[in-house]
């Protein structure tokens, strides 16, 4: 526990995942002084439909900012405060209020498509039945993770939101503007999820420079985002980490903090993991670009840094500057990861009630994988599933094949689901 009084520059960092909010107030050596989480919703009315209230998730956010800053008796020795969030769609109307994308209930509370939320599928298909050089930037296909297959997606089915929202953020801009009441866009989130070009590309007649590529948006009919003149999908973008603006009197008041601190342009979760993992116990003359972070939670992302492009099929990117500038970004992995394991917990006869005394499912399972380990005369609990083999695309394949309409397989000599 810290005293009330410091002396040192303190700073917060926002981590917005799938089912919580977490916060931590950090050190100028990145050593965390306090955490605290706060759950948040997520509706899921039908298959493949995943959504959620971003007010439920800013709410959520002042909360977890204002317990861990709670016992900073100087707030102006708060430095600055960055977001992460996972990579939804959030819809807004011209004043910034909510936009329902839920075709089920109509509600405007429900306003952000997930990240994870594939009704967007056909869309995707779509989009890359059209070759563009763009797609070269994605691994060769978007995925209905992206936000263009989403964006047509609200065009052809819901007009009225369509045609009510004045502003689509990524969820960490969002979270942005909710800070500061700036509009401008992260290039984290734009180039890696809104098929927004970072650098010029090509040469000559056939060069595009960077920003957004108006050619690709009439293509697959989005043409009116490109006659807005890019208004509602971000006009103002800034580096990761570059400040953004400072916390309005609004949102300093909501999470305790001074006005006109600090706000540092947004990541996206799994690349702001990127980054701590490509630079933690870095010694001199080690470079960034020599390992791969698996960022797990939800689902698995697996990220490298290079220091040119390189263009693999089916691994999206390579994305210029998303994470760090002049490096390069790819990006692979497996769209169900945790989510999976949640899913076959839960789906089992003792996931509800297996926990022991302490509600923990989860060390319950590992002390009955030890013991029966034990029993068998293994070495590793992990020989228990030798002759089990799970193929985890339950929620499609992420990469290298990029296919969305995929499914997964639980194998094993007596017995195939």
């Amino acid at each position: 526990m810290m005293s009330g009084k410091v002396d040192e520059d303190l700073y917060v960092g926002v981590d917005v995942g799938s089912g919580s909010v977490r916060a931590a107030l950090v050190d100028g050596r990145g050593r965390a002084i306090h955490t605290h989480t706060h759950t948040i919703t997520i509706a899921n009315p039908q298959q493949d439909y995943y959504e959620q209230d971003s007010e439920e998730i800013w709410q959520a956010v002042c909360v977890c900012v204002k317990a861990v800053t709670k016992e900073v008796e100087d707030k102006s020795k708060i430095r600055g405060i960055g977001f992460d969030a996972t990579c939804s769609l959030v819809v807004v109307a011209p004043d910034f209020t909510p936009v329902s994308v839920s075709p089920s209930t109509g509600e405007d509370r429900f306003n952000i498509i997930m990240w994870m939320d594939h009704r967007a599928s056909g869309e995707a298909d779509f989009i890359n039945s059209h070759p563009h050089k763009v797609l070269s930037f994605v691994g060769g296909k978007v995925s209905p993770e992206m936000q263009t297959p989403k964006l047509l997606w609200l065009k052809k089915h819901m007009t009225s939101t369509w045609v009510k929202a004045g502003h689509f953020f990524d969820l960490p801009d969002y979270l942005t503007f909710k800070a500061t009441g700036s509009t401008s866009r992260s290039l984290c989130s734009l180039t890696c999820k809104w098929t927004y070009l970072s650098e010029q590309v090509g040469t000559g007649d056939e060069s595009q420079s960077e920003g957004w590529d108006e050619e690709f948006f009439r293509l697959i009919g989005l043409e009116d985002l490109a006659e807005e003149n890019w208004v509602r999908i971000g006009q103002e973008v800034r580096a990761p980490g570059e400040r953004c603006g400072g916390l309005t009197h609004t949102a300093a008041h909501m999470m305790g903090l001074c006005t006109h601190t600090p706000v540092a342009a947004s990541f996206i979760d799994a690349h702001a993991g990127c980054l701590a993992l490509a630079a933690a116990g870095l010694t001199d003359g080690q470079v960034l670009t020599g390992r791969l972070g698996l960022i797990c939670g939800t689902s698995t992302c697996h990220m490298a840094l290079s220091p040119g492009p390189i263009e693999v099929p089916g691994v999206w990117g390579p994305y210029g500057g998303a994470v760090l500038p002049s490096t390069y970004l790819a990006e692979g992995g497996i769209s169900a990861s945790g989510a999976l394991v949640d899913h076959i917990i839960r789906g089992h006869p003792c996931g509800g009630g297996g926990g022991g005394s302490d509600g923990n499912i989860y060390k319950r399972l590992e002390e009955c994988l030890e013991e029966e380990a034990r029993r068998e005369k293994l070495s590793s609990p992990s020989l228990l599933t030798r002759h089990l083999h799970v193929y985890p695309d339950f929620h499609g394949n992420r990469s290298p094949l990029a296919d969305s309409h995929m499914t997964g397989m639980i194998f094993h000599p007596s017995v195939c689901i």
